[in-house]
């Protein structure tokens, strides 16, 4: 377990201007916590080579209002440059840590990832991009168990359970490791090996293996959902039949809706209810980039993470009584 004044989730654009802005106002530690082995996810995905990356948004270049930004330039450009601002301000950045839940108690937020890590700072932001809907089994979903199917973790994880997982990649694993915790928990995979999820990820699945903490159950598809008592009956096509209490289905996609729902976040038309720092009705949450700006406007995301800071630090100064919160929580 870590402590912190910040924690930052998500290395992308806006979080990385977060962590600028607070160090170039004196307020530290933070820590940013990404799920990737990189910076700038979204960029390195989805710009192919050589791409041009614009301040230009719709025609209308957004200036910028902090420390970061830029002109246009390649991808790889970009790149390089995000990177050298990461090293120049000597940000704390943890990479392959997915942020499965928050919780906020006793004037602290408390932040786990898919390695089993705890991290607690009084205050937190969420600077994850926005994808589409998660992808859903070809077959049906019998209404009579659409409440013990899952595409994100809920509110409340499951304890004491039997759990299964179903997919093949980070999201999965991390998922199953995080679950196998406190619950009996199988993965379903449909081919007989992986071959996307990272290194880290595929170590932490097969120690949880040879634990016997997760069940891989690789080269299996599911055929079928019934309703079966309390719990959901899983008919595979190769003719077994298991009952679980709960099924998280990470076939791809997602969306950060049930995430920021879990934390309590208001939405509104299914969007998130910020102010015009990305300060939502949960005290000292905030949201950049993506989720408070038009997606994809990079300097607009930058712009978000000097709102941010400028919120915190007109607002909550030296969080001295969230820092005596801290102090009570390490010394019991």
């Amino acid at each position: 377990m870590e402590t912190a004044k910040i924690i930052v989730v998500g290395a992308g654009p806006a979080g990385i201007a977060t962590a600028v802005e607070a160090r170039e106002a004196g307020i530290g530690p933070v820590i940013v916590l990404e799920k990737q082995a990189h910076l700038c996810d979204t960029v390195v995905s989805l710009y192919h080579q050589g791409k041009r990356v614009d301040p230009v948004y719709r025609k209308v270049k957004v200036e910028p209002t902090g420390k970061l930004s830029f002109d246009t330039e390649t991808r790889e450009d970009f790149l390089r440059r995000m990177a050298i601002v990461a090293e120049d301000h000597r940000l704390d950045i943890r990479f392959g840590r997915e942020v499965q839940k928050i919780i906020s108690q006793d004037g602290l937020f408390h932040v786990y990832t898919g390695k089993g890590e705890e991290f607690r700072a009084p205050v937190a932001v969420i600077a994850i991009g926005i994808f589409g809907k998660p992808i859903k089994p070809s077959y049906p979903i019998p209404a009579e168990v659409k409440d013990k199917v899952h595409f994100s973790l809920p509110r409340e994880a499951p304890e004491g359970k039997k759990v299964l997982v179903v997919g093949g990649g980070d999201a999965a694993a991390e998922a199953a490791c995080f679950l196998a915790n406190k619950n009996e928990v199988a993965l379903s995979y449909r081919r007989s090996e992986f071959f996307r999820i990272n290194e880290l990820n595929y170590c932490n699945l097969n120690d949880c293996a040879c634990l016997g903490k997760i069940n891989l159950m690789m080269a299996t598809d599911i055929k079928e959902l019934t309703p079966h008592g309390e719990r959901v009956m899983v008919r595979f096509a190769h003719g077994e039949e298991i009952p679980f209490d709960f099924l998280f289905y990470n076939l791809g996609g997602m969306t950060p809706a049930a995430f920021l729902e879990s934390i309590g976040v208001e939405m509104t038309d299914k969007k998130p209810r910020t102010d015009i720092h990305g300060e939502t009705d949960v005290e000292r949450l905030f949201l950049a980039g993506d989720l408070v700006v038009e997606k994809g406007t990079i300097m607009a995301a930058f712009n978000s993470g000097k709102a941010v800071i400028d919120r915190i630090a007109s607002r909550y100064g030296s969080m001295a009584g969230a820092e005596a919160a801290m102090a009570g929580k390490e010394s019991s």
